[in-house]
């Protein structure tokens, strides 16, 4: 029988009056933002991979365990940098910074959210997509955080494969493979990753310049830095034509490809013409994930449109 909250002991009464108290803390530890964006690349790489059919267990189970792994490597992450969060203004106000949650509770909160997202692809889904899951936390939360982030320039290229996998994490839950339709999938969002991160790394040098993180304009200018965003800019619109050249989608896709990325071009010519514009930077990191959220619309748009016309089409 389930107790009431006057029936529990006192013993657990502190434990329940922290959460209580912290729970927008242990939230804002997920990095909710992130891991929303993250989440909805796996619900459309798991529509594609069975237009219609998507087991319920995929798409209901699947992204609660991808959610919470991502939730834990994202914990980890405010765990690594908390001293360096301490010392940028635009994380100082981070739970660890400001000592609203401790280290060892931040510390089995993450285990605990690593353990429940695994243990329910596992059981509940697939052990190949807990597999993929587990590498993508590691490759993330440790690779990325502990080492390549301190390491070189280019830790942000190497370090976005982790960010790349929830679209391939998606089909694998469907699935249970390792499909190439998902890989093209993962490498948009790979070749994306720069040029939406360096962005906000031009806004923030300095603040990264303080803390000894050696992001790309810390160590190579502002100058080369846009160029490398135009340069991987057209590289990531050449890329998203692959799901049209392969057949994976249709000429609505490419129409919506090209438009998208006209503008996303458009922000790393004027990001080059105009570097004493300071807003820009941001305004590119911004329609980035505009950008990346209206694409993938568009793919799955475009691969259910049959569906939505069936009904008229008779």
């Amino acid at each position: 029988m389930s107790r009431t909250l006057d029936a529990t002991t006192p013993e657990e009464l502190p434990a329940l009056q922290h959460l209580a108290r912290h729970w927008r803390d242990y939230y804002e530890l997920t990095k909710p933002g992130v891991v929303a964006l993250m989440v909805f690349t796996a619900v459309v790489g798991e529509l594609l991979a069975s237009p219609g059919t998507v087991p319920w267990n995929a798409l209901l189970v699947g992204n609660l365990g991808i959610a919470l792994a991502a939730g834990s490597a994202a914990a980890i992450n405010h765990l690594v940098d908390r001293g360096v969060d301490a010392r940028m203004a635009r994380t100082r106000g981070r739970p660890l910074p400001t000592g609203h949650l401790r280290t060892v509770h931040a510390s089995l909160f993450a285990g605990l959210l690593g353990a429940a997202g695994l243990a329910l692809l596992y059981f509940a889904v697939n052990p190949l997509t807990a597999a993929l899951t587990f590498l993508s936390l590691i490759g993330y939360a440790f690779v990325y955080t502990l080492f390549l982030k301190r390491a070189t320039p280019q830790n942000i290229v190497i370090g976005g494969a982790a960010g790349a996998a929830p679209p391939v994490l998606g089909w694998t839950a469907v699935t249970g493979t390792i499909d190439p339709h998902s890989l093209l999938l993962f490498l948009i969002i790979f070749v994306w990753t720069p040029p939406h991160f360096w962005a906000l790394a031009i806004h923030r040098r300095e603040e990264y310049a303080s803390v000894d993180i050696p992001m790309l304009p810390v160590t190579h200018g502002d100058r080369y830095t846009r160029w490398q965003i135009l340069f991987y800019t057209v590289l990531l619109v050449g890329v998203t034509m692959l799901p049209f050249a392969t057949g994976m989608s249709g000429p609505l896709y490419l129409m919506g490809a090209l438009a998208l990325g006209i503008v996303y071009i458009y922000y790393g010519v004027t990001m080059l013409t105009h570097e004493h514009d300071r807003s820009l930077p941001m305004k590119s990191f911004g329609y980035s994930i505009i950008y990346l959220m209206a694409l993938f619309a568009v793919l799955l748009f475009d691969a259910y449109l049959p569906f939505i016309l069936a009904p008229f089409l008779g």
